[in-house]
């Protein structure tokens, strides 16, 4: 009997064993279905390989971040033929400004070709003392260098403060994405529908026969006391004074093209990333015609370093800068940026920025800090950029600046930061980046600057890694963390320790990094093919 039982006693024991096992794998089971780790519940591939986008209740969802880059995206950068070379002066000290815009005005005189290019001006090897600054003021010139190492072509930085190289051809036009206001003489169109996702590309206007498709438009979103109030930014306070978010009356400005119209439906070339909600908008989005747009096109900088005294002062000094470019379809590539300080500025649209490397050993003083790239354009691509330095902003963007703005497989060094920065930039893509002791930062900045409040929304943050993540999401909007590693940190709104801990954005499989492995390249090959990953050296 006592055989018998024990005998029974193990298999019993055993099968108990089977059943604990059978009911573990099927909770794994379900808990895989539930959330599979490595893939986002936000993006991901569907069973025909596509892209599947989850939408919020109202319809919001990620952008498609493709049109980002020279051309709108997935267009090689030209190589356009020499016409001039310089070479340095035979005096290793003569200042070599005045020879180089010399053969820069040389390029411009000639005549544009049928794509819109003039030809490059090549500097040989050696170092170019310049102490005033170069400018490219024509469409379809390039200034470049015969390389960026310390054998290659240098601008050495000398004399007053000043920026090093200007892309513009200086034309004052209020255009492109911005916080700014309305001329008494401009007629929009209302936008009627009363609510448009952010993602979307389509909206209704009241009357859509005064345009068609090629128009230049922007979309205007104006700012009223209830939407202030529902962003909770009414309440704004430093040293005792109350400061502005965003002037009531102020228009939240997004330029498109014109895609398609179907009626009174209009679809636009590049999606919106904003949402437009008529319940705060009062009900007054417009469609303005701008068609009149002279920015200075199909101009570049490439393969130079730029050197400047080192600069252990605080950005509120005067600086030497390196580079500055209002354009369209424009591009900076394979740049060495030594020292400078708020070394690169953007402006326009449809810009690549490419190998471009800002290095400070210098340690910039103060709280405040300079902002090494501000891409305060629209459609703009940084692709395999990066900064080493410490006590600064690796990018910081501007008031009412609008996505798409990507920054692909970018490297960071240092302690800085990233971030939106103040007044409602939207639309900032991080996929890929690196920023091991540093930070990535979609928040709230409340009071500090002049009243920042609400830097950043719609902005994702795809398969990265930081040191920390202050993801915090603005009412009725989103941000995202997804697939990056590194931890949160929850804050309060700042000069506000005492209140609460502001609501967190999404994080999505933290510290998993989720496939695609590329949001930007996906969404890219699968609006234009391979082809357009292949021209973009991918």
């Amino acid at each position: 009997m006592i055989c018998i039982d024990s005998r029974f006693s193990q298999v019993k024991t055993g099968l108990m064993l089977f059943l604990l096992l059978t009911n573990a794998l099927v909770w794994a089971g379900d808990i895989k279905k539930e959330k599979e780790p490595g893939k986002s519940e936000w993006v991901y591939l569907g069973a025909d390989g596509k892209l599947v986008y989850k939408k919020s209740p109202k319809g919001d969802r990620i952008m498609d971040f493709s049109h980002a880059g020279y051309m709108g995206g997935g267009v090689a950068l030209p190589e356009l033929p020499v016409k001039v070379t310089v070479k340095p002066l035979s005096d290793a000290n003569a200042d070599c400004t005045a020879l180089i815009q010399a053969a820069i005005d040389q390029v411009s005189a000639m005549p544009l070709d049928k794509n819109g290019f003039r030809g490059a001006v090549l500097l040989a090897p050696g170092t170019y003392p310049c102490s005033k600054t170069i400018k490219i003021m024509a469409d379809g010139v390039v200034l470049r260098g015969s390389g960026k190492s310390a054998t290659g072509s240098i601008i050495s930085m000398s004399g007053d403060k000043h920026v090093a190289i200007i892309l513009s051809n200086a034309v004052n036009q209020r255009i492109g994405n911005r916080l700014g206001n309305a001329n008494e003489d401009e007629k929009g169109i209302k936008i009627t529908d009363k609510y448009i996702p952010g993602g979307s590309n389509s909206f209704t206007v009241a009357n859509a026969s005064g345009f068609k498709v090629g128009d230049n438009i922007e979309v205007r979103k104006p700012v009223t006391d209830k939407w202030v109030n529902f962003m909770q930014m009414n309440d704004l306070v430093r040293d005792g004074q109350p400061q502005t978010w965003i002037k009531v009356g102020s228009l939240l400005i997004t330029e498109r093209r014109i895609a398609a119209i179907n009626g009174n439906k209009i679809t636009l070339d590049v999606p919106l990333v904003d949402s437009y909600d008529a319940n705060y908008t009062n009900d007054e989005t417009t469609m303005v015609l701008v068609n009149d747009v002279k920015r200075l096109k199909q101009a570049g900088l490439e393969n130079l370093r730029i050197v400047s005294p080192p600069q252990a002062v605080n950005h509120t000094k005067s600086l030497y800068y390196a580079v500055r470019l209002n354009g369209e379809d424009c591009w900076l590539k394979d740049l060495d940026l030594m020292e400078t300080m708020e070394s690169v500025g953007t402006g326009g649209r449809r810009i690549t920025i490419q190998r471009v490397a800002v290095i400070r050993k210098a340690l910039h003083e103060g709280a405040s800090k300079p902002a090494e790239f501000a891409p305060n354009a629209g459609q703009i691509l940084l692709d395999h950029c990066s900064v080493e330095g410490d006590n600064v902003w690796y990018v910081a963007l501007g008031a009412g600046q609008t996505g798409p703005i990507v920054f692909l497989n970018c490297n960071f060094v240092g302690n800085g930061r990233i971030e939106g920065h103040q007044r409602w930039s939207t639309g900032m893509l991080l996929d890929n980046c690196k920023a091991p002791n540093g930070g990535m930062d979609f928040k709230n900045r409340g009071s500090m600057g002049s009243g920042h409040g609400w830097g950043t929304a719609w902005s994702v943050a795809w398969n990265c890694e930081a040191n920390s993540y202050v993801n915090q999401i603005p009412p009725g909007t989103y941000n995202w963390v997804i697939g990056s590693k590194g931890k949160s940190t929850p804050l309060p709104r700042p000069f506000n320790n005492s209140g609460p801990t502001l609501p967190e954005g999404i994080f999505d499989s933290q510290n998993v990094q989720v496939g695609p492995s590329s949001l930007y390249l996906t969404q890219l090959e699968e609006r234009l093919g391979k082809q357009a990953l292949k021209a973009i050296g991918y």
